[in-house]
């Protein structure tokens, strides 16, 4: 009886030996993925990200973990996880839908070297802006706050909203367009048409910048909207 015990037991063991050792090996035949690919889906869908971006990008991706085995994946997909962003540095999520479902996450840093409009001399609360106020400085687009001017000519012409130190990357924010049009300044409104321009006299009801929407009181009393234009001059929509 003891002996057919034993006989048992080592048939058993032998088995189990042969099923685990079928279970490595079919894990070791099976295709493993190329981690250097991922690194490279990863890179070429930030540069994608940031294609139009004003300036020279580079991008680098963080080494992934040499230890992970990953089922082979014939088309992986990159995206950006919820809260990241396409510039500085951010997280980047490669998955595999099919014939395998994983996922992992890659840090990465992308830098966008180009030029930006900063002020050449301290800038006071409702000046004007001229050629001279500005500088165009060359640095890393993605270390600067969002809404850095990089175009000089958003800025000429313009008037600061708030007082602006030497060297200050100039935001959009931080300027407005210039008063055209002040309350019961006498205005011309223009009406352009195919073929035909009228004008006409009327009183301003309100402040507006150059290109805000302004009302204004006709010789005959009506109430009419333009938009507001340098020089007294209201345009209205034909």
């Amino acid at each position: 009886m003891k002996h057919s015990i034993h006989i048992a037991i080592a048939a058993f063991s032998a088995a189990l030996s042969l099923t685990t050792q079928l279970a490595w090996a079919q894990a070791a035949a099976e295709p493993r993925q190329d981690l250097a690919q991922l690194k490279k889906t990863a890179e070429q869908f930030l540069l994608t990200q940031a294609n139009g971006l004003p300036g020279e990008v580079r991008v680098t991706v963080g080494a992934i973990d040499p230890r992970l085995k990953l089922p082979a994946c014939p088309v992986p997909e990159a995206f950006l996880p919820p809260s990241s962003k396409a510039w500085g540095k951010t997280t980047v999520g490669v998955r595999c839908n099919v014939p395998s479902t994983w996922t992992i996450y890659v840090s990465a840093q992308v830098r966008v070297h180009g030029e930006y409009i900063a002020a050449a001399a301290p800038l006071a609360q409702g000046q004007n802006i001229g050629p001279g106020d500005i500088a165009k400085v060359k640095g890393d687009l993605t270390n600067l706050p969002s809404g850095v001017i990089t175009d000089a000519s958003q800025a000429i012409g313009r008037t600061a909203a708030t007082t602006i130190g030497l060297g200050a990357p100039l935001r959009q924010d931080a300027l407005r367009n210039q008063q055209a049009i002040q309350q019961g300044q006498a205005v011309r409104v223009i009406l352009n048409g195919d073929g035909f321009s009228v004008s006409s006299e009327a009183r301003a009801l309100n402040n507006a910048n150059e290109g805000q929407l302004t009302q204004v009181r006709t010789a005959a009393g009506q109430v009419i909207s333009g938009i507001a234009k340098l020089g007294g001059i209201v345009e209205l929509a034909y």
